[in-house]
Formats: structure tokens, sequence, C-alpha cells
């Protein structure tokens, strides 16, 4: 599988750096942002080391958004949000250079207006862990 060392995505994606994880099988490796716009920001990386969407191989577009679109179903049902925001950069703006798929959980008149989001942090690491048990535990349910 193909790996950057420098990646801090990719060292996730090993094991090496900590991340609550939500999902994780043989095409992507979900995560919670460590700095959310709300509860429940999953993001979504290809487990090899692909920079932006373009270099995703024809064998791994459709698993991988397949399991976007779980994780956004999951998102929304263990949040109890009514819908969500789904997105990903590529190369302009994008933090970190893996490819990496944003499902935010939105509700109505959550405040985020645009593209100038304030972002948050866990109350503590407790609360992230439960906030990706459930996400884990709606995915389990789908399975």
């Amino acid at each position: 599988m193909p790996r950057d060392p420098s990646c801090v995505f990719c060292s996730i994606v090993a094991g090496e750096a900590q991340a609550h994880r939500v999902l994780e099988d043989e095409a992507v490796v979900a995560f919670l942002d460590r700095r959310p716009l709300f509860a429940g920001h999953v993001l979504v990386v290809p487990r090899a080391h692909r920079a932006t969407l373009l270099e995703l191989t024809d064998d791994e577009i459709g698993p991988f958004f397949g399991r976007v679109q779980r994780i956004a179903r999951a998102v929304v049902e263990a949040t109890e949000a009514k819908g969500s925001f789904v997105a990903m950069n590529n190369v302009v703006s994008q933090s970190v250079p893996h490819l990496h798929v944003h499902v935010v959980p939105r509700r109505p008149k959550d405040g985020l207006r645009g593209f100038f989001w304030p972002r948050m942090r866990y109350q503590s690491e407790e609360h992230a862990a439960a906030v990706a048990a459930g996400i884990r535990a709606m995915l389990d349910q789908r399975e």
C-alpha cells in the first residue's frame, strides 16, 4: 500500500498516530476530525496514500465513496442531525496532502455560512471517544 512517511494521515492509517476511529477496512480509515465543525465531524481517507481525488484508481473510487455514503448515514443517525455536509478539497485549501472527505452533521440554523467556519474542540478525550462509539454503533447496525 503506498504510504508517505511524512503524512499524518498515513501515520493514523498505520496506527502510529492516535485517532478516534469510526471505521477501518481494506479501503478506508475514517476518524473524528481533531478540530471539528461540530461533534461527529468525520474524515474519511483512503488507506493508500493518494494526495487528491485525481489519484484514486478506477478500482478505488467505488469502494471509497461507498464508505463515504455509509459514514454520512451513520453520522446523521448517531448525532441526530437533520442532514450532513460532505466535502473535499483538492490541493487548494487541503490542509493535509492526503485525500480526505469531510462528513459533518448539520442542523437548521447551526451557524455555518459560507466557508469561514469556526472550529471547536471536543470537551475531552472521553467525549470524543463517546461520539466515535456512537457512529461506530450506527455503522455496525447497517452491516
